[in-house]
């Protein structure tokens, strides 16, 4: 059914290889390493770190890795991201497409889909599928949209959600996802974040004086806030256990998927989940707040993974929660921040 509306919603993803095969999953890697946003040394430092090093090693692990979780439909992140789609296509007056930063379907594709949904297209509005605003993932998915629809020259204009890692919506969503899971018997919450390394926060801080160069600085107001990854992590941990009721002693955050070569946000989760069996920490809750949808960072790297090196510590229960994907009050949520940037009542990045 044509939906009455000149208006369109880009739902933005990261990504995935094509298939398991080792030459999408190297044609995958190097797309996504390359970008200076994700490695931001100079180019031909990238190019031969990338290229020459880490995805001619990695490509063959990382195939291995897709393997454990790939489904029959396919890559389960466009799977779920696919879903997702289909889910707020039911809520919204609007047509909906989707899009990775990485990989198919590109964001050209899904524009010219929309375009061709509706010829008198005046507006697109983008949802970065990432709550918390870091170089390499939200503003690199913003970045790259905005040069590939200048370069396409598009008659209608496009607009993007800003980060809601601390929306009412969300995190009310987050917090009922993982109400359920309070339900059996547990010591602690970890709520695992992706990690980034630390240039990138100070290279993201417009103050250039404030993000880990003042003491206690994601307790300190600041400018810098508006894009510091880490500081917006703690803020939704804290929002999602006030409104769980969660005491201090109950939760905690780590930081996963770290590259080597530089430092990275700390602590890391595979050794926090090493170490909480030995601190008395033996039936673990653990979740990724920073993904909306599952993918290989939760479902290998988390479920997995992580299950085994907790229990070959001595845990005894470990039960990984499942990214919202397509939660009724995630869609919900969606549906509420698309409808007032097309209302002009709620702010955007232009």
């Amino acid at each position: 059914m044509e939906k009455a509306t000149r208006k369109g919603i880009l739902l933005m993803n990261l990504g995935s290889p094509d298939s398991t095969g080792v030459k999408d999953v190297r044609r995958y890697l190097n797309e996504f390493l390359m970008d200076e946003r994700v490695i931001d040394y100079p180019y031909l430092l990238r190019l031969l770190l990338v290229k020459g090093i880490i995805t001619r090693f990695r490509a063959p692990k990382s195939a291995e890795a897709y393997s454990t979780i790939w489904t029959k439909e396919g890559s389960p992140l466009i799977v779920l991201t696919k879903q997702l789609r289909d889910a707020l296509d039911k809520e919204v007056d609007m047509p909906v497409e989707i899009a990775m930063r990485y990989g198919n379907p590109t964001v050209k594709y899904a524009l010219d889909r929309l375009l061709e949904q509706n010829p008198d297209l005046d507006e697109v509005i983008a949802v970065p599928l990432y709550p918390h605003y870091a170089m390499s993932s939200y503003e690199t998915a913003v970045e790259s949209a905005k040069e590939i629809h200048a370069k396409n020259k598009y008659s209608f204009k496009l607009s993007f959600i800003k980060p809601y890692y601390n929306e009412e919506h969300y995190i009310t969503a987050m917090a009922e996802n993982i109400r359920p899971y309070l339900e059996q018997e547990y010591d602690h919450i970890l709520f695992s974040y992706h990690g980034i390394p630390e240039s990138h926060l100070k290279k993201s801080d417009p103050t250039k004086s404030h993000c880990l160069k003042t003491g206690d600085c994601c307790n300190v107001d600041s400018a810098a806030h508006a894009t510091c990854y880490r500081h917006q992590c703690f803020v939704t941990t804290e929002l999602i256990a006030a409104k769980l009721g969660l005491t201090k002693e109950k939760y905690s955050l780590s930081f996963q998927s770290r590259l080597a070569g530089e430092q990275w946000l700390t602590p890391y989760t595979d050794y926090r989940l090493r170490d909480m069996p030995k601190e008395g920490i033996k039936k673990l809750l653990i979740l990724c707040p920073a993904f909306v949808s599952d993918c290989l960072e939760t479902l290998e790297e988390i479920a997995e993974r992580g299950k085994e090196t907790f229990e070959e510590a001595g845990g005894e229960t470990y039960t990984m929660i499942p990214c919202m994907n397509v939660h009724p009050l995630w869609v919900e949520a969606i549906a509420t921040y698309v409808e007032g940037v097309a209302k002009g009542e709620r702010e955007m990045v232009l």
